[in-house]
């Protein structure tokens, strides 16, 4: 037998008197020493390995880098005449979580195959769950175990009377995913021994007596489901007095959102629990998993429950219920509104607004029905557009998409097509050419119509769509996630708030009124009007260059310079028919100005599919402390404890890029996140990204700009649309230990 670097063996230096000895007086000591020392190191080594098998209640175990894994019993022995009781127990590292059976949203639950042969055979692999502990990471909830785990099962044994083997031996082959920052699988294949015989307590038991009292116990109560997704437990012992809190875990995933808050409703002789259902909830499939009441002393029980379905509406559990949800929806109209107000002051909504201003003076007191008809056909169009964005996302809400308000200024091509209306519009304005026909030897002012005022009405919502402006982000997405009936109830009072300042210039006699008269100042407001419209077309280029490359640049300009010649050769046509009348040359002219709108047009293709730019997300244009967010780094900044800021931004938002400049990227804001260790993860949604889209419907917003701040310990704090340094400082300050 051959020896290497024992680890029980001294290697110190031999003492001068040994030193003195004759070699080979010296190295006989050696030897023997060595072989004793062996011999001693074996012992030891036999010793432990005769340990486990000793105790028969518990395997010999499995070790990982994050676990420990054992086959435990309740028993030493056990004779087949009961169920013999037999655990998984895992040892975790501090900070890693394994998963119930229903592991949340994301994770994995374990997986036990048990099997006995011998004296006793059987077989299961059903696991008497204990209560998880919900664990909440960033928007997902799971549910998971910490710490010492002790998963038990019962195992049903039947003799086998041909056998010649007094002992049992059970064979298990365990799987289970251990999550910290990041997840690693593991499995183990753990053997166990008994002996026959009358079953004595192990020196395991304790656990098990542990486990069972973690284990939730049926339900006395009555519990139904409603297809809004309140859950009522009924139970004549259940108060505010009897329970400080509640919460609701499906044993399923996949059935209701499960980080959303329960708002959990707690009266006399019920509760009530507020989830929100997912689609492949059916209306009239039953809700079965655990309800935890938790009493003033802290002290939590956990039932098996089983809530039936019923048709409708649950009934309210105090009379003031749907009052409240009504106060809510009320609440969504208003800030809804007030959202379409103020959109009317955007750069790229004000110029629309102006020149309606402008058709009111022009006019006249004389026109007051042709006003008011006017105003009505802008809000007409107006309204219907809102409302047909707002069923379009609920339909691909439903359909399984996770867009969110502004998602078609995603598309190179919508902002191409939306760049190039602005430049013609800005062209208009400028007295390039008239969009209108004009009639031989008339005004080169075209006659006022209703489609126009109608068309005027549909492309302010258009445009006015990535300006999500403050209180609008929490209206649509009360829209989207509610009725829809209610839904377009809220799009259709922002509408109503984007044509307000119209309709109330048309329709009060006074501010109509007030209108200054008629003359030369109003050609050149409509020609200063235009510049508005140009530096939006500026920022778009800039959003398209964000979005699809030089390429997108080099196609938009080059539609640009053709939309330019064919209106100038339109408006070249327009004066000519009013001086000329009908003429060959005009037609000329026509012809190439719809020519070069046509090859404009020509080009949109292309935009269809173009390279992917470099985003505002990249690391390269992000200023100093500023990292691209990512689900993956926001997690690890939150497992290590670390205080996050995150800020949810799109090249196509105004409003974001203000925030940015004025209380974000400036030396006040950045000092005090330096000062408390903040990191700032800046998600760009100028592309579509399905990993933010998830992030902000989690948060229960649809669009950008979202603000939220994750502080190193306590509750995340969303912050208000519209930033200020002094408003981000105070937050991080108050949140801060």
């Amino acid at each position: 037998m051959r020896f290497h670097a024992l680890p029980c063996s001294d290697h110190s230096a031999p003492s001068t008197g040994v030193r003195s000895l004759d070699r080979t007086v010296l190295r006989s000591f050696w030897s023997l020493r060595a072989f004793a020392l062996a011999a001693l190191c074996a012992g030891v080594g036999g010793v432990f390995a005769l340990s486990h098998p000793a105790q028969a209640s518990e395997s010999a175990a499995v070790s990982t880098e994050h676990s420990v894994a054992t086959l435990i019993t309740d028993t030493d022995t056990t004779d087949g005449t009961t169920p013999l009781h037999v655990a998984l127990r895992l040892k975790l590292q501090p900070g890693w979580h394994t998963y119930w059976q229903n592991p949340g949203d994301a994770g994995e639950a374990t997986a036990v195959a048990l099997t006995a042969d011998g004296h006793l055979t059987g077989k299961t692999d059903h696991i008497d769950w204990p209560t998880p502990q919900r664990i909440r990471d960033a928007s997902l909830m799971s549910y998971a175990y910490t710490g010492d785990v002790v998963l038990p099962l019962t195992l049903p044994l039947q003799q086998v009377s041909d056998t010649t083997t007094p002992d049992t031996t059970l064979k298990a082959h365990a799987s289970w995913l251990v999550c910290a920052s990041v997840c690693v699988p593991e499995e183990a294949d753990l053997t166990l021994t008994l002996p026959a015989g009358a079953a004595t307590p192990s020196a395991q038991a304790p656990l098990f007596a542990r486990a069972a009292q973690a284990t939730p116990v049926p339900s006395p109560y009555q519990a139904s489901i409603s297809p809004d997704g309140t859950l009522r437990l009924t139970g004549q012992d259940l108060s505010p007095r009897a329970v400080k809190e509640a919460w609701f875990m499906p044993d399923k995933p996949g059935l209701i959102d499960q980080a959303a808050p329960q708002n959990e409703q707690i009266d006399d002789g019920s509760i009530l629990f507020h989830l929100k259902r997912l689609p492949d909830f059916a209306a009239s499939q039953p809700l079965s998993g655990i309800v935890v009441l938790k009493d003033g002393a802290g002290s939590e029980h956990a039932l098996t429950q089983t809530a039936a379905a019923i048709a409708g509406p649950a009934p309210s559990a105090s009379a003031g219920t749907s009052g409240l949800q009504t106060v809510g929806f009320l609440q969504q109209v208003a800030f809804a509104f007030l959202g379409g107000l103020i959109l009317n002051l955007m750069p790229c909504v004000f110029p629309i607004l102006a020149m309606k201003a402008l058709s009111v003076a022009k006019l006249g007191k004389a026109e007051r029905r042709t006003q008011i008809t006017s105003a009505g056909c802008y809000a007409l169009g107006v309204m219907v557009t809102f409302l047909a964005l707002g069923g379009i996302m609920m339909a691909l809400r439903v359909a399984g998409a996770a867009e969110g308000w502004g998602f078609q200024f995603q598309s190179p091509l919508f902002v191409t097509a939306i760049t190039w209306l602005l430049f013609a519009m800005a062209l208009n304005l400028l007295g390039v050419f008239e969009f209108l026909p004009v009639s031989v030897g008339g005004s080169a002012t075209p006659r006022h119509g209703h489609l126009h005022d109608v068309l005027t009405g549909i492309l302010a919502v258009v445009v006015a769509t990535p300006c999500t402006a403050p209180f609008m982000g929490v209206a649509i997405a009360g829209a989207l996630s509610g009725p829809p009936v209610a839904g377009l109830s809220v799009f259709a009072a922002m509408g109503l708030g984007l044509a307000a300042p119209y309709l109330l210039l048309t329709t009060v006699p006074g501010l109509a009124a007030r209108m200054p008269r008629p003359g030369p100042w109003m050609q050149y407001l409509r020609q200063f009007l235009a510049f508005p419209l140009l530096g939006s077309c500026v920022w778009l280029l800039w959003v398209a260059s964000l979005e699809g490359g030089a390429s997108v640049v080099l196609l938009l300009a080059t539609g640009l310079v053709l939309l330019g010649f064919a209106a100038w050769l339109y408006g070249v046509a327009q004066a000519r028919l009013i001086q000329q009348g009908h003429t060959r040359t005009n037609a000329a002219l026509h012809g190439l100005a719809l020519m070069g709108l046509l090859a404009a047009l020509a080009l949109l293709p292309a935009l269809r599919h173009p390279a992917t730019g470099q985003t505002a997300s990249s690391a390269s244009g992000l200023p100093k402390g500023v990292e691209p967010f990512t689900e993956a780094r926001f997690k690890e900044l939150k497992a290590a404890g670390k205080p996050i800021f995150v800020d949810m931004t799109a090249a196509w938002c105004i409003t974001c890029l203000v925030n940015e400049r004025v209380a974000l990227d400036v030396p006040s804001t950045q000092a005090a996140f330096a000062a408390q260790g903040i990191t700032t993860l800046r998600g760009d949604w100028t592309n579509h990204d399905p990993a933010i889209s998830a992030f902000l419907k989690a948060h229960g917003r649809d669009g950008v700009p979202f603000y939220i701040y994750s502080p190193a310990h306590g509750p995340d704090t969303v912050l208000p649309q519209i930033l200020t340094p002094g408003l981000v400082i105070g937050t991080i300050e108050q949140k801060s230990p």
